[in-house]
């Protein structure tokens, strides 16, 4: 009875105040700007990698800003399953303004304990660059200055490939 009493008050109120429909809740946001840095491509090798296979894992990375951009934070999954070692460590590799620069990220191993043999055949492998920071490198004298001007907006950015898992030993 206590509920029914509520929802006819809510209901009277409205009415009362001239509105006849239902309340928006939604709020408009600002679109989001996109990322000057983009993922462009990633490669594993081997192509092909058997089970227990150590593969080389880089990724180019698209700097569309004039300016530098560096501490480079990567997620990489494989078939869904995160590899902790990039959970803390970021990559202090300067993308230079305007270019594509090709990055070596960690070698991993095609299967683990925590990672076995996928029933499909496939590594499905995600990178994400989840954080960047723009910085102002120059030299003063004979020292290196590396000045910090703030985040890289529109990040995390994912780029994801499929490598089809070869039979033999790797």
């Amino acid at each position: 009875m206590m509920r029914r009493t509520c929802l006819v008050l809510v209901v009277a109120g409205a009415l009362a105040a001239g509105g006849t429909t239902v309340p928006s809740f939604s709020q408009e946001s600002e679109p989001q700007a996109a990322a000057a840095l983009a993922i462009t491509m990633v490669r594993v090798d081997p192509v092909q990698p058997s089970v227990d296979t150590l593969c080389r894992l880089k990724v180019e990375i698209e700097n569309s800003d004039e300016r530098i951009a560096t501490q480079l934070g990567f997620t990489v999954t494989i078939n869904g399953a995160k590899l902790p070692v990039y959970e803390n460590h970021l990559f202090m590799f300067p993308l230079s303004p305007e270019a594509k620069t090709e990055l070596p990220l960690y070698n991993f191993w095609s299967t683990e304990t925590s990672r076995p043999e996928p029933a499909s055949g496939k590594l499905e492998i995600v990178v994400t660059l989840r954080e960047a920071r723009w910085m102002n490198i120059a030299m003063e004298g004979d020292t290196e200055t590396w000045t910090p001007l703030g985040d890289v907006a529109g990040l995390p950015v994912s780029y994801s490939i499929t490598v089809p898992m070869g039979k033999g030993d790797g």
